[in-house]
Parts: C-alpha cells; structure tokens; sequence
C-alpha cells in the first residue's frame, strides 16, 4: 500500500505541471539575463515576466518590488538585517521587535544583530497563537528600526492580523517585515492590503522547486543587500538568476491562485475530520491554536500519554509521514519554541504531532491515517 503524506507545512512535492514548466525555461531561455546578446535578453524576457506576474499576484505596485532569492531563509535573512542595517544607518534606534515564536530564519538572523549590538524585544503570542497588535505597539521604541511578525505560524497554523500590526508599526515610523511562506497560495496575500513593507515567502511550500523564493520590497524601504557582487536583481541579490526557478515559482503561484477557491475548503475538511474523528477514537486531544484564525491544512495535535518522537517513528514505519511537535536537539527531545510561547507545557507539548494535507491528500489517505494513528496510540499508552 502506497505511503500517505502529511507534511505538506515541512515541503510540498513539486506539481507535475511546474516540472514541466521549468523544464521547458531550462530547455528554451540558456542565456544569462545579464547578458545583452539575443540568448541573454531572451532569458531577461523570461524572467520579467514571471517577476511582473508575481508581482501583480501578491499586489506589488510595481514588478521591481519583488526580488527572486534562492530560498525563503535567505528572504528571511535579507530582509531582517537588511533593513535593520540600513534603516539605523539612516538615523533610526537599533532596535528590533518580533514575534518569539518566529521561523528560525527570523529569530537567527535577530541573533546576529544582537551581536552587532542591537537591542531585541521578543513578543509573546497569547495562548492561541495570535500576537496583540497592542503587545507590538507595547514593545516598540521612539525610532525602533524594524518589526518582524509572520504572516502564518509554520506550526500551528495561526494567523496574524498583519493589518492591523503594521498601523501601529507605521504609527512609530518603523518598518513592518513578514514571512509569508506558509500563507501564500493558501489564503490572500496582498502586500497592500496587509501593509507590510517587506514580506518572505518560499517556493517549496507551493509545489514549486526547492531553491527558489521571493522577498518583496515596498518602494522606499531602506534595505542593504546581504549578497554583493554583480549588481543583479536591481542591485538587491547579487548573483546570476535562475531564470528556470523565477518561471517555476511563478506557475506554482498561478496554479495555487487558480485552485484555491475549491481547494482550500477541501483541505479544510479533511484537517476538521482528523482532529474529530480521532479525538473520538483515542479521547481528547488538544488542537493547539484553535482559538484563533487558522490556515486550512494544518493541524498541531496534543495527544495525552504519548511521545510525539515515538508516534512519529511508529506512524513512519505504517506508511506515514507527518512531523512531531516537539523537535530532537542533541539527542534529547524538547518542546519546540513555538509551543513553549504560547504557554503549551514540557509533557504536553512533547506528546504533540503536526498533520498538513495538501493537494494529493485524499479522503482515504485521512481515513487510513486516523486508523493507523488510533491503534499506535492505543499501543503507545499501554507500555
């Protein structure tokens, strides 16, 4: 019997369609878009345009907004020191807010700036995973340089009122950066209408190529490169593009765009259906998050009287792929930073299992899944 994936939040596989798509740009553009003979200009075309579409998908005023990266780290990275660097050169405070239960492309980068003697303020969610616009608005400085609060947690699902976050980060005269990676192509994601200056998002969470990402930024923004070199990218990310890559994130997107309206309902109800119906078979369980706005394919599961390692391994072994709550680090098992701020405790937090359906998750793939699950858990809680 054919394993079943559920760990569509950790990579989505690449959709057969963008396969074809990138592989037809690596066949037919082989130029350099630097380059001003016909075969670089040809692949220049090629670029722009998957840029300009991306651009108006995401609601960018203008194609130069967005900048192609080679992941949704680097985005990340870019973005937070970046504008952190640039903005206090130009006379704001070195100082940084974010959420603490950031991806840690966010949280790392912070680390970094701390080192280089920046004060950072970590906000804590409340105990459904929703971060307080007013909590931000708390933490901020006279001339805080930048916030960075991400748009959906990879986790648990929540998500964040970024709108109402960037009004109040406005209302100081810092800038607002969000990742957005596991929020774009699930729910609406206009750059606009959330108000940020800055978001990240990353190829490989929309049935796109590993590799491949986007940072977008707000005319404006002050920002200092983090790759120097040939200028490329507007003199944003220096280094030659992957034009293949631009085409593929681009037709992931349309796909994603197009599909949505039926497809995320769909994924709703089989995410409803496994906390239901294994609570049912096994007792309850707690549905970390579940007070708050929640994206619609993914659940993180408390399940008493389990070890979240142990029922990861076991369902590995029965054909499943989902990801424990709680994360290995040196050998030993600990609760994951994002459970721990939002209050979730060491046994609880341990016994945790996330579950994401996707795009060829199927109504037998759940069912099957909810009976593996019960019978180990059931297994599990007699030892």
């Amino acid at each position: 019997m054919r394993r079943v994936y559920l760990d569509y939040a950790a990579t989505t596989p690449v959709d057969p369609r963008v396969i074809q798509a990138t592989a037809e740009a690596l066949a037919s553009w082989p130029g350099n878009p630097s380059s001003l003979y016909a075969e670089g200009r040809e692949a220049r075309s090629a670029l722009e345009l998957a840029r300009t579409d991306v651009a108006r998908r995401i609601g960018a005023t203008h194609p130069d907004e967005v900048v192609f990266c080679g992941s949704g780290t680097e985005s990340d990275n870019a973005a937070v020191l970046g504008i952190a660097r640039k903005a206090v050169a130009a006379g704001r405070e070195p100082h940084v807010v974010v959420s603490a239960f950031e991806h840690h492309a966010v949280l790392e980068a912070t680390q970094v700036l701390a080192r280089e003697g920046y004060a950072v303020d970590l906000v804590a969610p409340d105990v459904d995973g929703s971060v307080d616009p007013a909590a931000i608005g708390s933490a901020l400085r006279e001339r805080t340089a930048l916030v960075s609060v991400m748009h959906a947690n990879n986790e648990i699902g929540t998500v964040q009122d970024i709108r109402a976050i960037a009004e109040v980060v406005h209302a100081r005269g810092a800038y607002l950066h969000t990742d957005a990676a596991q929020s774009l192509g699930k729910i609406d994601v206009d750059v606009r209408a959330l108000g940020c200056d800055a978001l990240s998002a990353a190829g490989h969470k929309i049935y796109a190529p590993k590799g491949t990402g986007i940072l977008y930024l707000r005319k404006g923004t002050p920002f200092e490169p983090l790759l120097r070199g040939g200028g490329q990218e507007g003199g944003l990310r220096s280094g030659t593009q992957s034009v293949a890559g631009a085409v593929g994130f681009d037709h992931a997107l349309a796909i994603m765009d197009d599909e949505r309206p039926v497809e995320m309902p769909r994924l709703a109800g089989l995410r409803d259906t496994i906390e239901r119906e294994l609570a049912a078979r096994v007792g309850p369980v707690t549905v970390h998050g579940s007070g708050a706005a929640r994206l619609p394919h993914l659940t993180n599961l408390g399940i008493p009287g389990c070890d979240g390692q142990s029922l990861l391994l076991h369902l590995d072994e029965a054909g499943f792929a989902v990801s424990a709550g709680s994360a290995c680090s040196s050998g030993s098992a600990h609760v994951s930073h994002v459970l721990r701020a939002i209050g979730v405790d060491g046994a609880t937090g341990e016994a945790s299992l996330r579950i994401t359906v996707g795009r060829w998750t199927t109504a037998d793939d759940v069912e099957r899944f909810i009976e593996a699950a019960a019978a180990i858990i059931d297994t599990l809680r007699r030892r």
